[in-house]
């Protein structure tokens, strides 16, 4: 395959593939995977996801000593609390040899915000320095989503807390499960098998505990519907990243090291940044990566559709309508956009549109279906009364009209095409006003 060959197929020639063209199941992975590539990449330039990873980490940054006050106390309720402290020295921080620093701080600001263990101005003070810090990552995953409104107050502050919550649980629940596995290795005969494995096992728990978390933010962080394969997808593939990250900190801290030349004591600062930042980043392009999965299909035939004509435009409005009409007479179960669209294969983003004007000039309605999500559509007028004529007019006339009350050549104009018989063949210098 040429370059200019490979450009067209990249260009265009994917992008006017459906998921329904394809026959084989492998090669329908292999065009999402490439699409899904392709429009992360995009993404990652035209939302400028550096730029917002950036401003996490600046927000991180100050949030991060109220985020851990807070996984160390419930911590301390169940009597865990050294295990907080030992997954930070297994992490990049530790590599660092900040943590002791960080646990400083952490401890003073336990002792400054108790007002009587956590209650009254002390507990609010804590929650607020880390309510700021979580709706800017909601928001960062709402802007990649392209989600215009955010969740209300109540509800960002109970899932919130439920996040705190959730991290030192899961520190715990890491720690549980390792100690599991090297007890049990205990007991297992000196077969060199069986210790290979033992040892996998205690490895691969920090990669599953990822996943899961990744895949969990990525459903629950937008504030839109997000299937579970758009999730799963990068919380495996950034959950993976992050936990290699964590175990090629000793090379990048011997890497970075010469930083101390320029930095002396103050070194870890900008290591810590740079941690921080990166993985900021990698939760921002695992966000992009869920929005391209989940929407890839809205991006096929994304150049026709934005210079569609609007005699075409009619035509498939015209066609889905006649759809409709022969599948409520033949008393059959309405369709979905998606089902439509795929039954026809004509694009969603498209089927949407038109079905959307017809809702609104009041030729079509959504009904709901018992067991179903999304809503399905099917006639709103009587179907022996719906002409193509008063579908075109009706279409024609939706919207505001005859407001230019100070254009009277304009209104001249108009009064004179309702005035006589014109055709297509009437030369426009013809009409007198």
């Amino acid at each position: 395959m040429s370059f200019n060959q490979l450009k067209q197929f990249l260009s265009v020639d994917l992008w006017h593939t459906t998921a329904s063209d394809v026959a084989s199941g492998f090669q329908r992975v292999i065009y999402a995977a490439i699409k899904t590539v392709i429009l992360s990449v995009r993404g990652f330039v035209n939302k400028d996801l550096n730029i917002r990873a950036n401003g996490l980490t600046y927000s991180l940054l100050f949030a991060i000593v109220p985020i851990l006050a807070m996984a160390l106390a419930v911590a301390k309720a169940f009597g865990f609390d050294h295990v907080i402290e030992q997954n930070l020295n297994d992490s990049f921080l530790g590599q660092m040899n900040v943590v002791p620093t960080i646990m400083g701080f952490v401890e003073r600001y336990l002792d400054t915000a108790q007002g009587g263990a956590f209650i009254g101005v002390g507990l609010f003070i804590l929650l607020w320095a880390v309510y700021t810090f979580f709706r800017m990552v909601e928001r960062s995953f709402n802007g990649i989503w392209n989600v215009r409104q955010s969740r209300s107050f109540p509800r960002q502050l109970v899932n919130y807390i439920f996040i705190l919550f959730l991290i030192p649980i899961l520190m715990i629940v890491t720690s549980a499960l390792s100690i599991f596995f090297n007890t049990a290795a205990a007991s297992l005969p000196e077969v060199a098998v069986l210790r290979n494995m033992q040892t996998w096992l205690v490895k691969f728990v920090p990669f599953v505990v990822a996943w899961v978390v990744f895949t969990w933010m990525y459903i629950a962080i937008p504030n839109t519907k997000v299937r579970l394969v758009s999730a799963a997808v990068p919380g495996v593939v950034i959950g993976t990243l992050f936990q290699l990250l964590q175990m090629l900190s000793v090379y990048i801290i011997v890497f970075l090291s010469r930083t101390s030349v320029v930095y002396g004591a103050f070194a870890s600062i900008p290591l810590l940044l740079m941690w921080l930042q990166w993985s900021c980043l990698m939760i921002l392009v695992g966000a992009e990566m869920s929005f391209s999965i989940q929407n890839q299909d809205h991006f096929e035939y994304e150049q026709e559709l934005s210079t569609i004509s609007r005699r075409y435009k009619d035509l498939v409005m015209l066609y889905i309508l006649h759809v409709i009409i022969c599948r409520f007479e033949q008393d059959e179960q309405p369709l979905t956009v998606r089902e439509l669209a795929m039954q026809e294969h004509i694009h969603s983003r498209l089927v949407a549109q038109v079905i959307g004007h017809l809702v609104e000039v009041g030729i079509v309605r959504e009904v709901h279906i018992e067991g179903r999500e999304e809503r399905s559509y099917q006639p709103a007028l009587d179907t022996h009364l719906i002409t193509i004529g008063m579908v075109l007019e009706r279409i024609e006339r939706y919207g505001a009209e005859d407001f230019f009350q100070h254009a009277p050549g304009l209104q001249a104009f108009g009064e004179r095409l309702n005035s006589i018989q014109y055709s297509r063949t009437t030369l426009l210098r013809d009409i007198y006003v």
